[in-house]
């Protein structure tokens, strides 16, 4: 443990420094790259920028965690890992944000996410041409490939030696975590009663020690941050490491406009506290949430841009997609204790492609995961697919039953729609921006596809030896609002980020994906990052930009 107490105490350490001098910061004059957010792209693309020399200041508008002191073992007491800042929500299925989609401080989503670690298939990146539906990516998964390698060896991901679907087969750079949960053994159990494939999940979770850190011990608190630091989060790994390498990482600062001179950006307008500062960069990466980075490039307009920074195209906000994410309950006979282990052990990916007899286009990811009294309580009692409401006496009565509740999962591809968007609504926040508008309906695609997927899940629940309780509405992982491709007049950035208008302005993290796919998206977030980030060193080696 002696390496990674190091590193933590640096970390921690040097926030604090930074918290007490703002003023004097190391690259206040100008950097080579600022990037704004410090999630899962921002780490990487910190770290991986700073080693190469460049100079290197991250603004984050959340705090730098302690995972020792300011995480615990309690639900509630961790909802302020999330963005819970004010949006405005509508459309005929409006979005619930916060906890589920994103993440407020070093380390972003990964500080909270269930560290399932998933690569996307060949069809993913060519939708329209392998089923004629969505948008084809301007590259493929063969180049994302050695970026997929990078990352899982990197974080040291741990999954089975074969995975039966997509392109990679395994094996993973360390082994499998066991024993696997009772809700995930039965679930496997179910899948081969029923003819499907499953598997052990890929996790960014360790199952051996790595690089001074513990392998996991089943606390099973994931999502309310991991106090051993066995599960992967950019706040214990990319961060640290980005800091060693000499980058700067400025939290507790929301940055609250982009200046330009009519042609590139040449600073972040920031508050800390009651103050107000600038930075000045040769090149700037917005890698923040779905949500605020379209709002901070609509909020920045100007007379050369007027409809926003990046947007000649029109696209900035467009065509968001969430994930699907049903949940199915159901209670058995015995005692299933889905709050012990890691929340998410197994999964199948059976129904991951397109089968024309199935009525729609896609696919979807089912898992086996577990969960907390707060969190089944909140969706049995509130966001039902039949419409009622549970409680008082009713979910007292429901809840008795926790102990013998198994759970699935659905992570269901949700197809673009340009009228599913990110706007600015004239309600503005403390930082005098306005407050985002997020506009969400399903499609008729969407809607097949969860109809079909919750048919599986109560089959799965019957072959499991249960019968179905509590079908939860919900959706996880928000993407899209700032789509790359080839044609600057149908997206934003190219494939690697860079936007089409203004060439030192870069976007990372999900808000540049094309399509959802059936996966959790944070290996893909990562890879592209890696991407990103060697094309940004080869362009200042070259003195490209």
């Amino acid at each position: 443990m002696e390496n990674h107490d190091r590193v933590t105490h640096h970390s921690l350490h040097y926030a604090g420094h930074r918290s007490n001098q703002l003023d004097k910061r190391k690259y206040a004059d100008g950097a080579d790259v600022c990037i704004v957010g410090a999630g899962a792209a921002g780490g990487v693309l910190a770290f991986e920028l700073a080693k190469a020399g460049l100079k290197v200041v991250v603004i984050e508008a959340g705090p730098f965690w302690n995972p020792q002191t300011d995480f615990a073992s309690d639900e509630l007491a961790t909802r302020n890992l999330a963005w819970q800042d004010t949006r405005i929500v509508a459309g005929d299925n409006p979005l619930s944000m916060g906890h589920n989609n994103s993440g407020r401080g070093v380390g972003g989503g990964t500080v909270h996410f269930t560290g399932v670690f998933l690569r996307f298939h060949e069809s993913d990146f060519m939708t329209h041409t392998v089923d004629g539906v969505g948008e084809d990516w301007p590259i493929r998964y063969e180049d994302l490939a050695p970026y997929y390698d990078k990352i899982e060896k990197d974080i040291a991901v741990s999954g089975p030696d074969h995975f039966p679907w997509g392109s990679f087969n395994g094996p993973y750079p360390y082994p499998v975590r066991e024993p696997i949960s009772a809700n995930s053994q039965l679930f496997r159990e179910a899948c081969e009663k029923l003819g499907y494939d499953s598997v052990v999940a890929p996790l960014a979770i360790l199952s051996a020690p790595f690089d001074g850190r513990p392998p996991c011990i089943n606390r099973g608190f994931c999502n309310q941050g991991c106090m051993p630091n066995a599960k992967y989060s950019g706040l214990i790994h990319h961060i640290p490491k980005a800091i060693e390498h000499g980058a700067e990482i400025l939290s507790d600062c929301m940055v609250t406009l982009l200046e330009t001179d009519g042609s590139k950006i040449t600073s972040v307008v920031f508050r800390h506290g009651d103050t107000t500062y600038r930075q000045t960069a040769q090149v700037f990466i917005l890698a923040g949430f779905v949500v605020e980075t379209p709002r901070l490039l609509l909020h920045s307009a100007t007379p050369h841009f007027p409809n926003g920074l990046a947007n000649s195209s029109g696209w900035v906000g467009k065509a968001i997609m969430p994930h699907s994410s049903q949940d199915v309950y159901g209670i058995l006979s015995d005692e299933v204790r889905i709050y012990k282990g890691t929340p998410v052990l197994a999964l199948t990916q059976h129904f991951y492609e397109t089968d024309q007899k199935r009525g729609f286009a896609r696919g979807y990811t089912l898992s086996a995961h577990g969960s907390r009294p707060v969190a089944i309580a909140t969706g049995i009692a509130s966001q039902r697919m039949d419409g009622k409401m549970l409680w008082g006496k009713e979910l007292r009565e429901a809840m008795l039953d926790y102990n013998q509740y198994a759970r699935i999962t659905l992570v269901g591809e949700v197809l673009p729609n340009p009228a599913n968007d990110v706007t600015l609504t004239n309600e503005k926040d403390e930082y005098g921006i306005p407050r985002a508008k997020v506009t969400f309906t399903y499609g008729e695609n969407d809607r097949k596809l969860i109809a079909h997927a919750i048919d599986q899940m109560n089959e799965l629940i019957h072959a499991m030896g249960g019968k179905p309780a509590h079908v939860v509405d919900d959706t996880a992982h928000l993407m899209g609002g700032c789509r790359m491709g080839n044609d600057p007049r149908s997206s934003v950035v190219n494939s690697f980020g860079q936007s089409h208008d203004i060439p030192n302005l870069y976007l990372a993290g999900a808000s540049i994906f094309v399509t959802s796919s059936g996966s959790n998206p944070t290996n893909t977030v990562m890879a592209l990052a890696a991407r990103t980030a060697d094309h940004i060193v080869s362009s200042f080696k070259q003195q490209t930009l």
